[in-house]
C-alpha cells in the first residue's frame, strides 16, 4: 500500500468522525450552539481547548519557521507557551465566573455600555478574520500537499468541510469533533518525529535527540546544524538577526494577545464553574505541552533533511520522465532532485530559478562565502507535511502527518468561526440590534453568521499567501488582541474603577494604532528601518497595549465611576462560586448608555 492509499485512508477516516460527531451533536439550542450548555468535562474540555489552541501556525507553521529561522523563531514557541499560562491563570477562572457568552457580551454587562459592546464585536471580528486567515492558508496547504492541487482550490476544498460541521454542531459540536482532532493530530506530530530523532541522532525521544549528539558524528546535532547552514552563508541556527528589543516585543505581544483571543477564551464558558474552568486549563497545558517541547526537534530535523536532499541536487523538469532522468543522473554520480520536492514544487510552494543554468539546485544564504545566488525559495509552511516525505519515511505516516495537518488548521478555523457567528448574532443582533429576538430566530442568525464568516474567510486565506507565512499572519492577531481586548479584559476584572468611557477609549485607541502599523509597513513602508523603537508589526501590539492601557487608566479617572452594582459585581466574580452558584452564570443585565 503506497502513500497515496494512506493518505486518502486517514483523510477520509478522520474527516467522517468529525461529520459523524457533527450529526451526533447537533446544537438544538443557541445555549448549545455558543457553548455547548456548560456541560462539558473539564478533561475533555482541556483537550477541546488544546486542539482550539494549536492551529494551523503551531501544527504547520511553527516547526517549519523554527526550522529556517532558528533561535529568531522561538518567540513564537515562548510567546504562545507563557500567554496560555497568563490566559489559564490570570483570567479564565473570572471570565468563567462572569457566566457569558462571548468577549463583547463580557464587555457590554462589565461596561455597561451598548457602545463598548459593539466596539468590543468590532474588535473581535478584527482579531477573529486575521487570525482566520492565517488558518485557512495552513488548510490550503495541507490540501495542496494531499490531493496535489494549487494552494487556491485547496482553501477551497477546505471552506467545503469546515462549513459543514461548524455551521451544523455549533459549539457543542465543535468541542467533540475537537477532542478527536486533538488525538489525530498529536499522534500525527509525534510519530514522524520518533522516526526523525531516530534516524538523525539515534535517540527515540525526539525533545533528547534534540539537545543530543548526531549519530556517529561525535558532535551534537545542534552543532552540526549551526556549522551546515554557515558554509551555506545563513547565520547560525542558534543565533537570530532580530534586535533584542523585536524578540523581547514579539514574544510579549504574543503572549497578551493569548489573553485577549475571543475564541480561545469562550473554551471556558462551555465548563459548569470557574473551578472547572481551572482543571480544564491546567489539562490544557499538559496536552499543549506534548506538541510545544517536541516542535523544536521537528524545526531542527527539517531543516538538516532539508539541506542534506535539495542542496546541489540536479533539476528534473515535468516535460522529463522522472524515474528515468533521476536513475540516468544516479548512474552518472550526481543526486537528482528528490521526488518530494517535485510533488510540492507542483503546489507553487516550492520554486527553483536556475540563475545560473547549469540545472543544479544551489540552496544558499546571503553570506554564502562562494559568492553563489540562492536558487531555491521554500514556503515555510510545508515542513512539517512534507518531513515524513524528505525523510522517505513509511507511507502511512505521510498519510497520518495530512491527517494531523487538516486537523490543526480546520479544529482553529471552526473555533474562530463560533466566535464571529456569536459576535454577529448574539452581541450584535440580539443584545444591541433587535432586543426582541427569539432564540429559534439566533440559532438561525448564527448559522448564517457562520457560512457567511466561512466564505469570507477562504478569500482572507487566498489574500493572506502574500502577507507571510501562517504564525506571522495569526502573530498579527495577536498584536491586535493583545492592544485592544486585553486591556478592558484585565482591568474590568481587576480594577473596579474602569468604567465605560475608559474601556472605549481603551479599545479604539489599541486597535486602530496596531491595525493602522501593520497596514502601512506591511503594504504603503515595508522598509524595516522606519519601524518604531525598531519593532516590527509583528510586536508592535504590546507597545500599543500599554499606550491604551493608559489612555484607559487615565479617561477613567477623569470621568464618573461605575455605578454600584457594576463594581459589587467585580468584587464577586473574583469570589470563586458566589455569582454562578447564585443565578447560573447566564444573567442578563440591560446595558445603560
Amino acid at each position: 500500500m503506497d502513500q497515496t492509499f494512506w493518505t486518502y485512508f486517514f483523510v477520509a477516516a478522520t474527516f467522517g468522525l468529525y461529520i459523524g460527531i457533527a450529526i451526533w451533536a447537533r446544537a438544538g439550542s443557541t445555549n448549545d450552539f455558543y457553548v455547548a450548555g456548560h456541560g462539558v468535562h473539564p478533561t475533555v474540555n482541556g483537550m477541546a481547548t488544546a486542539a482550539d489552541w494549536m492551529s494551523a501556525a503551531s501544527f504547520l507553521s511553527m516547526a517549519g519557521l523554527i526550522a529556517f529561522l532558528g533561535y529568531g523563531g522561538s518567540v513564537y514557541l515562548m510567546g504562545w507557551t507563557g500567554g496560555y499560562v497568563l490566559l489559564a491563570l490570570l483570567l479564565a477562572p473570572f471570565l468563567r465566573e462572569f457566566g457569558k457568552f462571548t468577549v463583547p457580551d463580557f464587555v457590554g454587562d462589565r461596561y455597561y455600555s451598548t457602545t463598548a459592546r459593539v466596539i468590543a464585536v468590532i474588535c473581535a471580528l478584527f482579531v477573529s478574520f486575521t487570525y482566520i486567515a492565517g488558518q485557512m492558508k495552513g488548510v490550503g496547504v495541507a490540501f495542496a500537499g494531499f490531493l496535489g492541487v494549487p494552494f487556491e482550490l485547496g482553501i477551497v476544498i477546505g471552506m467545503v468541510i469546515v462549513f459543514f460541521y461548524a455551521v451544523l454542531g455549533g459549539m457543542k459540536g465543535i468541542t467533540y469533533t475537537q477532542v478527536a482532532q486533538y488525538c489525530v493530530m498529536i499522534f500525527a506530530y509525534t510519530v514522524p518525529a520518533i522516526f526523525m530523532s531516530l534516524i538523525i541522532t539515534g535517540n527515540p525521544i525526539p525533545q533528547l535527540g534534540f539537545i543530543g549528539e548526531a549519530q556517529g558524528e561525535g558532535i551534537s546535532m545542534l552543532e552540526k546544524l549551526n556549522t551546515v547552514v554557515t558554509d551555506l552563508g545563513f547565520i547560525e541556527y542558534t543565533q537570530t538577526n532580530k534586535s533584542m528589543a523585536d524578540v523581547f516585543c514579539i514574544t510579549a505581544a504574543l503572549m497578551f494577545g493569548t489573553a485577549g483571543l475571543p475564541h480561545v477564551i469562550i473554551r471556558f464558558f462551555t465548563v459548569k464553574s470557574a473551578d472547572a474552568a481551572r482543571i480544564s486549563a491546567g489539562w490544557a497545558l499538559v496536552f499543549i505541552a506534548i506538541l510545544y517541547t517536541t516542535a523544536p526537534a521537528v524545526g531542527a530535523f527539517a531543516r538538516i533533511n532539508f539541506v542534506d536532499t535539495v542542496n546541489e541536487s540536479t533539476y528534473i523538469s515535468d516535460e522529463e520522465n522522472y524515474a528515468e532522468r533521476a536513475a540516468e543522473i544516479e548512474a552518472d554520480g550526481g543526486k537528482p532532485v528528490p521526488a518530494w520536492y517535485k510533488d510540492w514544487e507542483a503546489t507553487g510552494l516550492l520554486e527553483f530559478e536556475d540563475r545560473n543554468n547549469d540545472g543544479v539546485m544551489q540552496y544558499r544564504g546571503p553570506n554564502a562565502p562562494d559568492g553563489v545566488e540562492n536558487e531555491v525559495s521554500p514556503d515555510n509552511d510545508i515542513f512539517v507535511l512534507a518531513n515524513p516525505q524528505i525523510a522517505d519515511l513509511p507511507g502511512w505516516v505521510i498519510g497520518l502527518v495530512v491527517a494531523g495537518g487538516l486537523a490543526a488548521a480546520l479544529s482553529t478555523a471552526a473555533g474562530l468561526l463560533m466566535v464571529i457567528s456569536s459576535a454577529v448574532s448574539h452581541d450584535l443582533c440580539r443584545r444591541t440590534l433587535f432586543k426582541g429576538m427569539t432564540d429559534k430566530d439566533e440559532l438561525r442568525v448564527a448559522r448564517l453568521a457562520a457560512a457567511s464568516a466561512v466564505v469570507a474567510a477562504g478569500l482572507l486565506g487566498v489574500f493572506s499567501n502574500n502577507l507571510g507565512f501562517v504564525a506571522q499572519v495569526v502573530a498579527f492577531a495577536f498584536g491586535l488582541a493583545a492592544a485592544s481586548l486585553f486591556p478592558v479584559i484585565f482591568l474590568g476584572i481587576f480594577w473596579k474603577r474602569m468604567n465605560k468611557e475608559g474601556a472605549i477609549a481603551a479599545m479604539s485607541t489599541g486597535l486602530i494604532t496596531t491595525f493602522g502599523y501593520i497596514y502601512w509597513f506591511k503594504f504603503v513602508d515595508p522598509d524595516p528601518s522606519n519601524w518604531l523603537f525598531g519593532v516590527s508589526p509583528e510586536g508592535i501590539g504590546f507597545v500599543f497595549m500599554w499606550l491604551a492601557l493608559i489612555v484607559g487608566v487615565v479617561t477613567a479617572l477623569v470621568t464618573k465611576a461605575p455605578p454600584d452594582e457594576i463594581q459589587e459585581l467585580v468584587e464577586d466574580i473574583r469570589v470563586p462560586g458566589t455569582r454562578a452558584a447564585h443565578d447560573g452564570g447566564d444573567t442578563e443585565m440591560a446595558p445603560a448608555e
